[in-house]
Formats: structure tokens, sequence, C-alpha cells
């Protein structure tokens, strides 16, 4: 399994789930740093959002039309099960719940298919720390 600094430095496109519109929203803030670092973010929302930051939305990972590296979620731990089942699915390289996520189903599901599995840590904070080193 690689540090989530290596998962993190090998990674071009990086599905955040669960990318709100509204900059107020960590999700919101955390996708534009990334963009900001020149990853390819995607944002995926079930419904009711056409873009966010001028990237447009998805539905699911699976609709998602290239490599995923890092499947990047911001929702409640009762709904990162089957984001993690989206995820392997999708054929991703990594599961990153962010800070106060966490959850034992999400990380057994990610594990048994051999996705590099981070939780409880924000993609900005450990970039900014780990990879840019500032």
């Amino acid at each position: 399994m690689r540090t989530p600094a290596e998962i993190l430095r090998e990674a071009k496109t990086i599905a955040l789930v669960g990318a709100s519109p509204k900059p107020d929203r960590p999700s919101n803030g955390v996708m534009r740093y990334l963009l900001e670092q020149g990853y390819d973010v995607i944002p995926v929302r079930p419904a009711g959002c056409a873009e966010v930051l001028g990237v447009p939305c998805v539905r699911t990972l699976e609709e998602i039309d290239r490599e995923i590296d890092v499947v990047d979620v911001f929702r409640r731990p009762e709904f990162t099960p089957d984001v993690a089942r989206g995820a392997v699915a999708a054929g991703a390289g990594a599961l990153w719940l962010q800070l106060g996520i966490v959850s034992a189903e999400a990380r057994r599901i990610a594990e048994e298919a051999e996705l590099d599995y981070v939780e409880d840590a924000c993609t900005a904070v450990v970039h900014r720390r780990d990879v840019r080193g500032t």
C-alpha cells in the first residue's frame, strides 16, 4: 500500500464525490486547491449540478471516461461503502475518505479489491504538507 503522499504524487485524475458548487463548502475549497495544483478533478454529484468551478459534473463514477487515480470522498460514512463499490467498479487506484470520515466497510471493500485506502485525512492538507512541503 502506498502512503497518502505517494498516492497524491502519482495521481493525475481525481474524482471528487460530493463536490459542491457552493464556495463556502469544504469540498469546493479542496477541489479549487487540487485544480490549482494541476490535477484533473472531476466533480461527482448524483443530481442537480451542471458544473463545479467550471468543470462539468458527472452523476456516477462509472460515467468517467478516463482512468481514475483517486476517488476523493466528501460523503457521510454511511454512504461510503457504495462509493467504495463504485470506485472498484470504475477501476480506481485509491479510495480516499476526507477528514472526519471513517468506514470499516469501505476500508474492507477497498482493501479486498487492492485499492490504496486513506481515511480521515484531507487531500489538500496532505498535498500541501507532504507533497509540496509547505
